[in-house]
């Protein structure tokens, strides 16, 4: 395998949310910009909404769970975002109901809008700029607004190059639920790895990874290897990413790299990787807690 990074976290908010942040709210009626923002998040699309919120001068609200890290609520801070915690599953229904109680805004989804995917789509159109011949890319899968918008741009250009999606082990959704056809609630674990990962996927992306061919299969990452990942981002690329930026090279060096670790298990869902391929994995975010930074480059997983 030649492994290639695409490191997202070098963006201005050290996540590649800020591209489809910026080029959703761009498509809303200035009108309703006024009354201000609101959107979801565990802390990347929270600071690419309150970045961009700031540059208009409106105001910016954000849902996150209560297990978010304090890096990202900091960061959020910064930035001028007004943060409200809730617990898991009120944070979620807030994804699927595009509102919450006393807030007058326009929310801004972080992964379920055409103008959020088409603003990560960028990513795979830059890709092929550098490298037109690349056989995979491996996306981290949260919502599955970056995959889905990485693979509409790569298939249009290149249909051989596989699109494999990224989950980590504790909370990894999307592999069962596209095997079956129908979304799948899985048990989910916090963890570092606080990017990606739910309980379940929303079926209009599901159906767009299924029905449109987009997504050739799903890997999956345990926390040890994602933890190791990163630390060999930080050794030997010096690039720090948190967990959900480390998850695709985690998945590629697991299941592409011949000779290293233990031998890999089959794919979660879709076939099997090509040894010796080129690979772009996304480093998609580089917002993690510099005790769990700590924790993880002395060899430990938080």
């Amino acid at each position: 395998m030649r492994a290639f990074l695409k490191l997202e976290c070098l963006q201005p908010i050290g996540s590649f949310k800020i591209r489809g942040a910026t080029n959703a709210m761009a498509h809303i009626d200035p009108k309703d910009l006024a009354r201000g923002v609101l959107t979801a998040s565990a802390g990347n699309m929270a600071q690419g909404v309150a970045w961009r919120a700031r540059a208009l001068g409106i105001p910016a609200t954000i849902v996150a769970p209560d297990t978010a890290p304090r890096a990202k609520l900091d960061a959020i801070e910064r930035l001028g975002g007004r943060t409200i915690l809730a617990p898991f599953e009120v944070w979620w229904r807030t994804f699927q109901e595009r509102s919450y109680p006393g807030i007058d805004a326009v929310f801004v989804h972080a992964f379920e809008d055409p103008h959020v995917m088409a603003g990560n789509g960028t990513i795979g159109l830059e890709i092929l700029e550098d490298l037109p011949d690349v056989d995979a890319v491996v996306v981290p899968w949260g919502g599955g607004g970056l995959a889905c918008g990485i693979a509409s741009a790569v298939k249009a250009l290149r249909p051989a190059c596989r699109i494999y999606a990224a989950e980590v082990g504790t909370a990894g959704p999307l592999a069962p639920s596209m095997a079956a056809g129908a979304p799948v609630t899985v048990d989910y674990t916090p963890s570092f790895v606080d990017g990606i990962g739910a309980k379940s996927v929303f079926p209009s992306m599901l159906a767009r990874a299924l029905e449109g061919g987009l997504i050739d299969g799903v890997l999956t990452a345990s926390l040890a290897e994602i933890a190791a990942a990163l630390r060999l981002l930080v050794e030997r690329n010096h690039v720090v990413a948190e967990g959900a930026g480390a998850c695709a090279l985690a998945c590629a060096l697991r299941h592409f790299a011949e000779g290293y670790g233990e031998p890999a298990p089959a794919p979660s869902f879709g076939p099997p990787p090509v040894p010796g391929a080129k690979v772009a994995c996304i480093v998609s975010g580089g917002n993690i807690d510099s005790g769990k930074l700590a924790t993880i480059l002395a060899g430990g997983v938080p």
